[in-house]
């Protein structure tokens, strides 16, 4: 699993010509620092009289985005999974109309599952990037900039994925389908950013 591999090892995997790790678990990566981000905070808030009022507060934050962490993780390889019979697909024989048909079938099917898996990415992103909203309005003053860091790897884990999900549409032959998918990806993708977006403005202008 890839969420076991040191940092050096995932980086020279990411790294070298392997389809996988990519893009896909390369965002989901993010969005999982994003949120471990965020899980310092609130530790960092609890025990504190000066929060006393917040504590229950924080501590279901910590749980919901020690959730929202772990299932980041898990994507990382499920990305790499849904990507494989993709990647078989395209080596598929076509030199027949049966094989060309049953190759399109294949790749119908495939390039729908690889789209899955980032558009269930961008929604765990987004979850995590309302986290932080809570977080940034309760969590300690002291580490508030990093809500804003965990924020922005939120909102990159986000957009990462949105671009994973629209390379396999377009490829899609089925475009009522794919047209649905583009719609839900880009409906995340503008309130995602646009959230993420006005928490780090509104943290900004705290510091300043």
């Amino acid at each position: 699993m890839m969420k076991q591999q040191t940092i050096e090892e995932f980086i020279t995997s990411l790294s070298s010509k392997s389809p996988v790790p990519g893009g896909g678990g390369a965002s989901a990566l993010g969005g999982a620092i994003g949120s471990s981000l965020g899980s310092m905070v609130g530790n960092l808030t609890i025990g504190k009289k000066k929060y006393a009022a917040v504590q229950e507060d924080i501590q279901l934050l910590l749980e919901k985005l020690s959730n929202n962490t772990e299932e980041l993780l898990l994507l990382m390889d499920k990305d790499a999974a849904a990507f494989e019979p993709l990647s078989k697909a395209y080596s598929l024989p076509k030199e027949t109309e049966e094989e060309k048909l049953q190759k399109e079938q294949i790749m119908e099917e495939a390039l729908y599952q690889a789209s899955l898996v980032p558009l269930e990415i961008m929604e765990k992103a987004y979850e995590g990037i309302l986290l932080q909203e809570e977080l940034s309005e309760k969590g300690t003053r002291i580490a508030i900039s990093d809500v804003a860091v965990g924020v922005m790897f939120l909102r990159s884990a986000l957009l990462g994925a949105f671009i994973n999900v629209q390379i396999n549409t377009k490829s899609m032959k089925n475009r009522e389908l794919a047209n649905q998918l583009n719609q839900r990806t880009e409906k995340l993708r503008q309130i995602g950013v646009e959230k993420a977006d006005a928490i780090f403005e509104q943290i900004t202008l705290q510091l300043q």
